[in-house]
């Protein structure tokens, strides 16, 4: 019998040591020199030559985390901007991080109405039941829009009862500056909408088949820290979802902010950090100690982050 996507997603933090994911979100114009510089990869103007930099870079980024982390999430919109050579170059990265035994997250925030969303759920969560891609596969989890309501989330879910290895995140509090305009209004009986699609989820969460031995569901949920009464709101009301928390660095999160996202026993919560990682060779501390050494930049930053994560993520 397959594993439960949450027991999985627990074993492999507690088997590399820390609740954290690498966010892989490629920009053309901050690759390190020696792929941009390529006669092959030095064209931002040919979408076949920048997207191939890209995904050398990616690739690169896979394997220098692949030893540190349990998880890689990677935001399918980089990729999409290339057309079909970057859906191509999506595809092929979940195979790469696959093959690392990462736990895949393709940060896709889709969701629809009927057969559009059973679609979607089909190309970005199944894998594929074409013959001539029987060695595909698809992300083990994916990000889903709920403000549709449960039957846009169904789809998702439905693949989920059927192959316990898949996952799904539910965008509950995002990390974005305006959210609040949207997620912080409040309801007639005074709960912001974040937390009424909080108890949303949790209902979605404890469906039968859906919770794990781990005592976690299958239904996470996509929480970025904005302030700690609120966090340990969010926290109190979806019991049973692992955290997905978005934020760190760049945006500006740091360990305190994030502490509410766990359970007192350290679980319930994986911590993402994108650019502060992937971009670590622009960062002026990690220059001064690897100059030109890009790839040990990035493997230091990710060290940095899991330090810092481990004092509020007791495991």
């Amino acid at each position: 019998m397959s594993e439960h996507f949450a027991d999985q997603l627990i074993a492999a933090i507690r088997a590399k040591k820390t609740p954290v994911c690498i966010g892989i979100d490629p920009v053309y114009d901050r690759l390190p020199a020696d792929i941009a510089d390529r006669q092959s990869m030095n064209d931002a103007s040919d979408s076949t030559s920048a997207i191939d930099g890209i995904l050398e870079f990616c690739r690169r980024v896979i394997k220098i985390v692949a030893p540190l982390v349990p998880a890689v999430k990677i935001n399918s919109a980089f990729f999409e901007q290339y057309y079909w050579d970057g859906v191509e170059a999506y595809y092929d990265l979940v195979q790469e991080a696959d093959a690392q035994s990462l736990i895949v997250i393709g940060d896709v925030k889709r969701a629809d109405i009927g057969h559009s969303s059973t679609a979607y759920a089909r190309a970005h969560l199944g894998d594929p039941t074409f013959t001539n891609l029987e060695d595909i596969v698809a992300p083990d989890a994916v990000t889903v829009n709920p403000y549709f309501g449960f039957d846009a989330v169904r789809p998702f879910v439905d693949i989920c009862k059927a192959d316990p290895n898949k996952g799904v995140f539910a965008l509950v509090r995002t990390s974005n500056e305006t959210s609040a305009d949207v997620q912080g209004l409040r309801t007639e009986n005074g709960q912001t909408v974040a937390e009424r699609v909080a108890m949303l989820v949790n209902e979605w969460a404890g469906d039968d088949g859906l919770v794990g031995a781990s005592g976690y569901s299958c239904i996470g949920a996509v929480v970025a820290p904005h302030n700690h009464e609120e966090t340990v709101r969010l926290r109190e009301l979806m019991p049973r979802s692992i955290f997905l928390v978005p934020g760190w660095g760049a945006q500006g999160r740091g360990a305190e902010d994030i502490a509410p996202c766990f359970r007192p026993d350290g679980t319930g919560a994986i911590i993402n950090a994108s650019r502060s990682v992937i971009y670590a060779h622009e960062d002026m501390k990690y220059i001064e100690r690897f100059t030109s050494e890009w790839d040990r930049c990035i493997e230091q930053a990710c060290k940095d982050f899991i330090r810092d994560v481990a004092t509020v993520a007791k495991l």
